[in-house]
């Protein structure tokens, strides 16, 4: 039996696939704990994990103008870095340091910058989860990135081209790193070869690529040692969480409704997504599901439209019509599982990329959040609806996902890298 540490900061999106690992590491009988922000306690305690507090906390999830500046289409993916992962980053490496004392291996979200060093200190394994196709910066694979310049964002960009986007963001994000350049030197780890945010950021041991083929195939430039595991999910429905009575009784009341969600990120600073999304769906005389999180439920909503604050989208998506979403990877991932056409307003961050990829799937429409007023949503979802080829190849993708067994696949490399040290 080993003691693995789990940790990582972010959303449910970044929590949720470590806790499907950590249940499944746990059934094989590795001793597992998890070291997140102090928001997770309760979720992880009630599922008998042993926790640990480790900054920064994650006060975004309260604060609508903090997640706003996070999730700013251009400048949230940079605010994040500098102001939330990298000034918090020694007094992340204290929490996690003390940790993994006794620890076998750290699995760490990408967002944890100290695992790595935490991990040189023990003289400890770490392995990283990639959690979307877009960290690997595949030139074979472009990615869309909004803080780039608009030209690498042309569809057939060329490939020598498209090369030129890792070295642009190494450029872009060295000075970002610097907290990371100067604590290394501080604890007397050797100096980096690369940008650790970039280049550099892989060990030469197993990567954890956490998400399905069907979004994205191996490349030539993905780190040699990564195993794509497919997505793994969890969303408390595994523990026999239910659905919400009043929500039950609304989906079997009528016909399959079209569900609005934002995650557990973008909902807290949702600007009109809810009020156009009403006014879309009044339009298109349709029925709705709100998931709201902490905002107030619209008044006088009509009988047709019900506003939650959660639900588990596992038990929640396939019993609708069409999906609009944030397209964090958590959220798309379930939403492809159902076998439901989405339509996806990307925020930030990995989103834009991802809307992007579900589009080619043919799965889904796109509509950008400057865009995002009732009479263009209704279009999209008229068109989402009244098309048979979304529903059809929405089917047939979300079998392909539902066949595959990302928690093993992910357990079974984690322990034969166990085995390798």
């Amino acid at each position: 039996m080993s003691r693995i540490v789990l940790t990582t900061i972010g959303s449910f999106g970044d929590l949720h696939p470590k806790i499907a690992i950590a249940l499944e590491l746990r059934r094989r009988g590795h001793d597992i704990v998890f070291a997140t922000h102090r928001e997770y306690q309760h979720k992880i305690e009630a599922l008998g994990f042993e926790f640990h507090r480790m900054r920064p906390d994650n006060t975004a999830l309260n604060d609508p103008e903090e997640m706003a500046r996070m999730m700013d289409l251009r400048t949230g993916t940079e605010y994040v870095v500098r102001n939330w992962v990298c000034a918090s980053l020694r007094e992340t490496y204290t929490d996690l340091m003390n940790t993994a004392k006794n620890a076998d291996l750290i699995i760490n979200g990408e967002g944890v910058l100290a695992a790595r060093l935490v991990a040189e200190k023990l003289g400890i394994s770490w392995i990283p989860t990639v959690l979307q196709p877009l960290s690997f910066l595949s030139a074979y694979d472009p990615s869309v990135l909004p803080a780039l310049p608009a030209i690498f964002q042309l569809p057939g960009f060329n490939l020598i081209a498209q090369r030129g986007i890792r070295p642009l963001s190494k450029l872009l994000s060295k000075a970002w790193a610097k907290p990371v350049y100067q604590l290394r030197q501080e604890i007397d780890l050797p100096p980096l070869k690369g940008n650790p945010l970039i280049d550099d950021k892989y060990p030469p041991g197993l990567v954890l690529t956490m998400f399905s083929p069907v979004l994205a195939k191996p490349q030539p430039d993905w780190p040699t040692n990564t195993v794509l595991t497919g997505f793994t999910f969890y969303d408390g429905s595994e523990g026999g969480r239910q659905l919400p009575s009043e929500l039950e009784q609304f989906l079997n009341a009528g016909e399959p409704p079209i569900v609005f969600t934002l995650g557990s990120a973008a909902v807290v600073s949702p600007g009109q997504f809810y009020e156009e999304s009403i006014k879309a769906v009044n339009h298109l005389n349709r029925r709705a599901v709100l998931l709201m999180g902490k905002n107030a439920p619209p008044a006088n909503l009509p009988n047709s439209i019900i506003a939650v604050n959660y639900a588990p989208y596992s038990q929640l998506f396939s019993r609708a019509c069409a999906i609009v979403h944030q397209g964090g990877v958590g959220t798309t991932a379930q939403a492809l599982r159902a076998g439901r056409p989405t339509l996806v307003t990307p925020y930030s961050v990995d989103q834009p990329d991802n809307a992007a990829r579900v589009k080619r799937l043919g799965t889904s429409r796109t509509v950008s959040r400057k865009q995002y007023i009732a009479k263009r949503v209704a279009k999209q979802l008229n068109e989402l609806l009244d098309n048979p080829n979304y529903a059809a190849r929405s089917i047939k993708i979300g079998a392909i996902i539902r066949a595959e067994n990302g928690v093993n696949v992910a357990c079974d490399a984690i322990e034969k890298q166990l085995k390798a040290v």
